[in-house]
């Protein structure tokens, strides 16, 4: 019985609270005003207007015996031919046009071993703290027929714990200001092809924040960086960032805690759980410590549920309850 009550009282992960969340959706001008986004383009011979920006193409038909030649634009899924319309390219989540980009023209540099390209694209603050999760998702793009890269890439995910007076590089390729966290790398050996590569289709990266003592203001900054590019380098081609979310993973008692109220606790006859958003309510199991199930009410999608336990002897119980955002458990002490 002691193994089986152990097992009981383990927080069950499985859940997340968002505590963040951007899809690229808006304009440039949007990201970088009224959402908080900030630029910086610190590579060799930096170029002042090509800067991270939200995706703006348009579709268009495949001629490439025109002057100029009109060809498909990059983050498809499949090569386009002449007489074919290519269309708006599509963000992670389905969007058109929904995701960030930046490209190897981020340097001027025309020399014959090129340039290296560190270009930021800074996050707003963001309040982290061990175990959250930080998702993104990242690609490629160009498309072609081998379905591999003309040149590598590189994208890094950094991160700054001095929140709103976080130092932005400054310095030029090699200044990584107060980011100096490596949270993620994309393709760290810039490969071309093959394994470790740049994905060619939206790809999730993720990082699980450790290191931090309690909740800490930060901003994360993502950095193309990639050595040797430009229009002569040997690599950095074009990339696209979608979908950054930041999840604090929740035991089914944090739940239940931040979701439901039990009403009373200790309760003689009967209890009451009620919604603290007007959660449906969808099943609600009361469990002995041994795990045998003494009760169990299914109601209809309701937000307050009273549970009748005056037939059970006194002593602890667990109440799970079943919604449509989670699952939560707690425990109630019956008289």
């Amino acid at each position: 019985m002691k193994k089986l009550l152990l097992l009981l009282l383990l927080p069950f992960i499985g859940f997340a609270q968002n505590q963040y969340n951007y899809g690229f959706n808006s304009p440039t001008a949007t990201m970088i005003g009224v959402d908080g986004w900030t630029r910086t383009n610190q590579s060799d011979l930096p170029s002042a207007t090509s800067l991270w920006t939200v995706a703006s193409y348009t579709p268009v038909v495949v001629n490439t015996a025109a002057t100029p030649p009109v060809n498909a634009t990059p983050f498809q899924n499949q090569a386009y031919t002449n007489g074919q319309t290519c269309p708006t390219p599509n963000g992670q989540a389905g969007g058109a046009n929904s995701f960030s980009l930046v490209n190897y023209t981020s340097t001027t540099s025309t020399a014959s071993s090129g340039a290296t390209i560190s270009n930021w694209l800074i996050s707003p603050v963001v309040s982290l703290q061990n175990g959250d999760i930080i998702t993104f998702y990242t690609r490629i793009g160009k498309y072609s027929a081998t379905g591999t890269a003309s040149y590598a890439d590189r994208l890094e995910l950094r991160l700054s714990t001095s929140g709103a007076f976080s130092a932005a590089p400054s310095t030029g390729s090699a200044d990584v200001g107060d980011f100096t966290n490596l949270l993620v790398s994309v393709n760290p050996n810039l490969v071309l092809s093959g394994p470790g590569s740049y994905p060619g289709n939206w790809t999730q990266f993720s990082y699980t924040v450790s290191g931090l003592t309690g909740i800490v203001d930060c901003e994360l900054g993502f950095r193309y960086f990639v050595t040797d590019g430009g229009s002569a380098g040997s690599n950095s081609d074009i990339i696209g960032i979608d979908t950054l979310s930041i999840d604090r993973p929740l035991s089914t008692n944090q739940f239940f805690t931040n979701n439901f109220t039990i009403q009373p606790n200790p309760v003689n006859d009967i209890f009451t759980v009620s919604s603290k958003n007007d959660t449906a309510i969808q099943n609600i199991t009361v469990t002995d410590i041994n795990g045998r199930v003494v009760s169990e009410v299914s109601p209809k999608a309701m937000s307050q549920i009273q549970v009748n336990v005056s037939e059970l002897n006194s002593g602890v119980y667990f109440v799970k309850v079943q919604s449509e955002a989670g699952v939560g458990t707690s425990k109630i002490i019956k008289k």
